[in-house]
């Protein structure tokens, strides 16, 4: 299956599946795009449904693009991505991955979803920030000081980000939720997402030796049949 790709508002974007009055807003995470991999088993487990993807700042078609890859910035542009939805689908749900599921959990806390399914998601972004700072020994006062600071793992910090996320910490959820994540995910401390999912009733289900980036066949195919399972479930 082929996408077709459009823009929103000047956000490189892709449609999967014919037409439909369902969608699902599908939101990436790091190092990925709109056409990635998983994007497409969705589009495949959901036949219904159509897919709707798009390029977060600095992926995808947007790669070399000015607009750099933070916080507000992605829950901004995610909003106006909903909003695009609402106009044209009458039912929407959503799919997120890693950080996607964060910027998810913020642009659509006040939003009719009909359901979310979140894959390897980042809950509590904020300890994940400062996971990485300790990591590669970055303090507080080093990133205030320098402003943005590259990571041996490719990520850049920001200080004007990190006092975003620790403003905007996830505080109600109120989407029917499924959570798929790797038994050896060492970048979401399991706790973190144990306790998301008790605290907002979601479901969750962990694949033994996948990690947080689901890319092998085996993980793929557990991808594929732990959505084929849930499938609108509530």
């Amino acid at each position: 299956m082929e996408p077709l790709l459009f823009q929103i508002g000047g956000i490189p974007a892709a449609l999967w599946g014919p037409p439909s009055n369902q969608a699902v807003v599908a939101v990436h995470g790091a190092q990925s795009s709109k056409t990635d991999v998983p994007f497409r088993i969705l589009a495949e487990a959901f036949p219904r449904c159509q897919i709707l993807t798009f390029d977060l700042p600095e992926h995808g078609e947007r790669k070399d693009s000015p607009v750099l890859c933070k916080s507000p910035v992605c829950v901004r542009e995610l909003r106006a991505v909903l909003d695009y939805a609402g106009n044209r689908w009458r039912e929407i749900s959503l799919f997120a991955v890693s950080m996607g599921a964060y910027f998810s959990l913020l642009a659509c806390q006040d939003r009719k979803i009909r359901h979310a399914w979140f894959l390897s998601p980042v809950v509590d972004m904020e300890r994940l920030t400062r996971d990485m700072m300790g990591w590669f020994q970055i303090s507080e006062s080093r990133l205030e000081q320098e402003q943005a600071v590259p990571t041996p793992a490719g990520q850049t910090l920001y200080w004007d980000d990190y006092c975003y996320i620790r403003q905007n910490p996830i505080r109600r959820w109120p989407c029917p939720t499924d959570i798929l994540r790797g038994a050896e995910d060492t970048l979401c401390a399991e706790e973190t997402v144990t306790g998301f999912a008790e605290r907002f009733h979601c479901r969750l289900q962990t694949v033994e030796g996948a990690g947080h980036w689901f890319h092998t066949q085996p993980e793929l195919d557990a991808l594929s049949d732990w959505l084929g399972e849930t499938a609108f479930a509530r």
